[in-house]
């Protein structure tokens, strides 16, 4: 049977008027309807632009110059509305918050049948119909911003095709889910693909999370130009995936450290279903030969909580009598799903919010009664969202303000920020506005504007969301050269490769309390604590078990080990 195509480009280019080389040249590629595909490529390498002419935002919404040909279910675009093309094609966002309408999760979901005059009888069937598809029919009542990071994602997913359109297009929808929450949603977006016979298009970089299901086709993206379109067995047996700065799956890496040569006929986007003709005799022989010492953490207890409670209303209890210790020089992850209490306790650290019960020390002595300045002399936090962070319009001016603040010499404001700028790859656009950058340059910028006033701990909340792989190994690169300065670290993250790449330890929360406090190797082999704490086994431990490594959990170890001395 002949496949029927959606969705056809044929020589198209599309340049922005401001910049001298066409964001996306010469593209040729066709999706078919009913395939599920994959966009991968480093930032800036014209994914989300050619996203964005599926959906229609260009040229409508952007001054843009384009050429040649791009179809959608047979009609050329630039003879349609983005009114007709969202009848076609739907758009999940990679921030909910950014698409919600309604009051209420059932208002929100009815907002495009309310634009089309349904009749309410039909409306409301339409919108308890798609409420149960993506299992949200319990929470129809409440208000959008009262929902968790994953439950938000399934109201805009309800809302795009509550009008049934043929095509779903998604813009990292990882990017702010916990593990457990993000696997939910790929398996969610695999299901309606499936049952709904849909057309889905996935743009994301945490590749290893989006192929827990099937995917079609990978389409790999660098300097606007598809530089392959393929599918993913034959993706992860080659090396396009590091020549593109794109993160492989921890299991592939692991079984090029073991001297395997990869092929596309050993199964490789599933563990379940890999192949090896030796039954794993390299990969145990590797791991044997394995020998490393641990690294040496000063025992001196830097910020210490004790017996902290918090609550907003002082009935309900947001945390609950949280001990713990970070000794001086650490790198350490605070992990948990969405909800637990996470980035309550940044901001109980750094004075925004004061605790019910208990006490934190810093340097041995309470943080009680030191002012929010007088904190943020010694400890630096950078924000999950950059926009509640940004106070200025030039880049250069926001990432100096602190400096500038603290009458810091103006020479050597120059030095030390475009240092930094330079570090996060942020320099060549050091001139710029902050409006013209995406949401992950943004992001870059909060975290300079931080690091460039070297305190003592910095806490990151969620630093590596909407970075490519490149810019996710610059920030952590420079984070491990602050912290061989003394500069202790502090991650709070959905990011388990992140967790097990480059935290010393993991601080586990689960509906506010602390139900794990020990190496990230040992929470992400413990079955108990990840289900606790909604977060996902790692694909090394799978691997391990798979073909039956004497100890799971020491592979993961001292693959972790291996890794940060094969990368430096």
């Amino acid at each position: 049977m002949e496949r029927k195509a959606t969705i056809e480009f044929k020589d198209f280019t599309a340049h922005y008027t401001v910049q001298s080389k066409p964001t996306l040249n010469n593209i040729n590629l066709t999706i078919y309807e009913g395939e599920k595909v994959l966009i991968a490529g480093p930032s800036g390498s014209g994914k989300s632009t050619l996203a964005n002419c599926i959906n229609g935002l260009i040229p409508f919404s952007t001054d843009i110059e384009i050429s040649g040909s791009l179809k959608i279910k047979g009609k050329e675009t630039k003879d349609l509305s983005v009114f007709e093309i969202s009848k076609m094609v739907g758009t999940v966002l990679q921030d909910p918050d950014s698409q919600f309408i309604g009051l209420t999760v059932a208002e929100d979901i009815a907002f495009k049948l309310e634009n089309n005059c349904v009749s309410q009888e039909d409306m409301k069937k339409k919108v308890n119909y798609v409420s149960k598809i993506v299992d949200i029919e319990n929470r129809l009542e409440l208000a959008p911003y009262r929902l968790s990071g994953g439950q938000k994602q399934r109201v805009t997913l309800a809302g795009t095709i509550v009008d049934d359109v043929d095509i779903l297009l998604f813009d990292e929808p990882l990017a702010s889910l916990d593990p457990a929450a993000g696997k939910a949603s790929i398996e969610l977006i695999d299901k309606i693909q499936k049952e709904e016979k849909k057309t889905v298009i996935i743009i994301e970089h945490r590749l290893e999370e989006v192929l827990s299901c099937d995917v079609d086709r990978i389409i790999l993206m660098n300097e606007g130009e598809i530089i392959a379109d393929t599918n993913p067995n034959k993706i992860l047996a080659s090396n396009k995936l590091k020549e593109c700065g794109i993160r492989e799956p921890l299991y592939i890496t692991a079984l090029k450290y073991s001297g395997y040569e990869l092929n596309k006929e050993m199964n490789l986007e599933h563990i379940d279903k890999l192949k090896l003709s030796d039954d794993g005799e390299k990969l145990k022989n590797w791991y044997k030969s394995l020998n490393f010492n641990k690294k040496e953490i000063e025992n001196e207890a830097l910020l210490e909580f004790k017996n902290v409670y918090f609550s907003y209303d002082k009935k309900k209890d947001i945390l609950k009598d949280i001990n713990f210790k970070i000794n001086r020089g650490e790198i350490v992850s605070v992990v948990g799903k969405n909800g637990a209490g996470k980035s309550t306790i940044s901001k109980l650290i750094c004075g925004f919010f004061k605790q019910s019960k208990g006490d934190i020390m810093f340097e041995g002595k309470s943080l009680d009664g030191k002012t929010i300045k007088e904190r943020g002399e010694e400890i630096g936090v950078v924000l999950q969202n950059p926009n509640q962070m940004i106070s200025k319009t030039m880049i250069f001016d926001e990432v100096a303000l602190g400096l500038r603040v603290r009458g810091i010499d103006e020479k050597e404001v120059k030095e030390r920020v475009n240092e930094t700028l330079k570090t996060c790859g942020l320099y060549p656009y050091r001139n710029w506005p902050v409006s013209a950058l995406s949401f992950g340059q943004k992001k870059r910028v909060t975290i300079a504007s931080i690091l460039v006033l070297n305190p003592k701990v910095i806490i990151l909340d969620e630093p590596t969301a909407g970075q490519d792989y490149k810019h996710y190994n610059e920030i952590m690169e420079f984070l491990l050269k602050l912290n061989k300065k003394g500069v202790t670290i502090i991650l709070i993250t959905h990011d388990m490769h992140l967790m097990l790449e480059y935290t010393d330890k993991a601080i586990v929360i689960s509906n506010g309390e602390k139900i794990a406090d020990t190496t990230s190797a040992e929470i992400l082999t413990d079955e108990e604590v990840i289900e606790k704490a909604s977060l996902k086994e790692t694909s090394l431990y799978d691997l391990a078990l798979k073909f039956k490594v004497e100890d799971p959990k020491d592979f993961v170890c001292k693959f972790i080990d291996f890794d940060r001395e094969a990368r430096n």
